[in-house]
């Protein structure tokens, strides 16, 4: 019947050597004769795939709701804690602001561990604003003392949270490491200063691996069950260049499966794969095709439910995200019965599903509704 609807046809029959499974597979190639270059092929047992395909482990101790996670590292760092942050999972993240470089966030951690303290001689005066080597330019201030005392207030909460940490979930962005001439420090941000004033380096991978590695073993004396999820940003950073952006990323990769392979606490999720690999496209990245947007960073983010968070968790979830799409709800009338209706059965649905668990903390969501009919 096929052939029939088709007129003027020949059929040629043309065998083809399928690697994957080492047989040979018949294709049908139907042609019209009056277009002789349009073809309609009919494939025996043969499914197209557009994309490649990556098996991600589990963990072996998914992610709960009862544990407390922190994550540093670099800005893809803050798209995975928002997603936690928005299904009230217990985070901590960037106590140091957004690090990129690997001895940086060693650097961070150590003195989480160790209860380090700033003082005013850790910061410097730059374009008016006094500014940390360390952190990120938002503990920058106009006036010093506000500077060290948000810089001192986030080191506090980052020691005391770390103890408790159930996850340790670090991003690294890149290989690069500046330092100042002038002292021969590493500085994880620059803060836009002169050009002039940094030599840049490239680390070696011991480097990077011995690095992490002694700070790992700081966390496991400081806090023994802690977990560690290792991931590698899929941002591009560009202004090093293709060539050496794939550099950068390539030792990263490599010394993070060092440790992986070195302790059992250690663990790895693709991100820079899922992206790199399997999205493999420009429409899942940013206008500055550097950044994934929001498919891209929604795409990575079911993966890592899928194969990180515990499946107990996901009715959960489900319920939160319904609250909170509710609660960003904008009536066009809110004065109607109707509206007043729909805040207090989300009222209800918030105070009995705090009720049910007794880990979730939705107050704010509570407030907001109550305060509202």
């Amino acid at each position: 019947m096929f052939l029939s609807a088709i007129p003027e046809v020949f059929i040629q029959s043309l065998f083809i050597k399928s690697e994957p499974i080492k047989e040979k597979r018949k294709i049908f190639i139907l042609a019209n004769m009056h277009s002789a270059n349009k073809y309609d092929f009919c494939f025996s047992n043969l499914t197209m795939q557009f994309t490649l395909t990556l098996d991600i482990s589990p963990l072996p101790r998914p992610i709960a709701y009862t544990d407390n996670i922190l994550l540093i590292g670099s800005c893809f760092t803050e798209h995975i804690a928002e997603r936690l942050q928005q299904h009230k999972f217990s985070v901590l993240s960037n106590p140091h602001g957004i690090l990129f470089n690997p001895l940086s966030v060693a650097q961070s951690i150590d003195g989480y561990i160790e209860g380090k303290e700033y003082t005013a001689a850790d910061l410097f005066l730059l374009n008016d604003t006094w500014n940390s080597w360390e952190h990120h330019t938002r503990f920058s201030n106009i006036d010093a003392n506000e500077a060290l005392n948000s810089i001192n207030q986030s080191q506090h909460q980052a020691a005391e949270f770390i103890k408790k940490a159930d996850w340790l979930i670090i991003t690294l962005g890149s290989a690069f490491q500046y330092y100042l001439k002038e002292t021969g420090k590493p500085v994880a941000n620059n803060h836009r200063a002169p050009a002039q004033w940094f030599e840049k380096k490239l680390l070696p991978i011991d480097e990077i691996t011995t690095a992490l590695s002694n700070t790992l073993h700081k966390l496991s004396d400081a806090n023994p069950f802690v977990q560690v999820l290792f991931t590698i940003s899929p941002v591009r950073h560009i202004r090093d260049g293709v060539i050496d952006n794939n550099r950068s990323k390539a030792r990263l990769i490599e010394a993070v499966h060092t440790l992986c392979g070195q302790s059992e606490k250690a663990h790895y999720f693709p991100a820079y794969e899922l992206v790199i690999d399997i999205l493999r496209d420009y429409r899942f990245y940013d206008v500055d095709l550097v950044h994934p947007n929001y498919m891209g960073t929604t795409y990575v983010w079911e993966n890592f439910v899928r194969s990180c968070i515990s499946n107990s968790c996901y009715e959960v979830m489900q319920q939160v995200q319904e609250i909170i799409t509710a609660r960003s709800h904008r009536s066009r009338f809110p004065e109607t019965n109707a509206h007043k209706k729909f805040l207090e059965s989300y009222a209800a649905k918030t105070i009995s599903l705090m009720n049910k668990y007794a880990f979730l903390n939705l107050n704010e969501e509570l407030q907001y509704f109550e305060s509202r009919f």
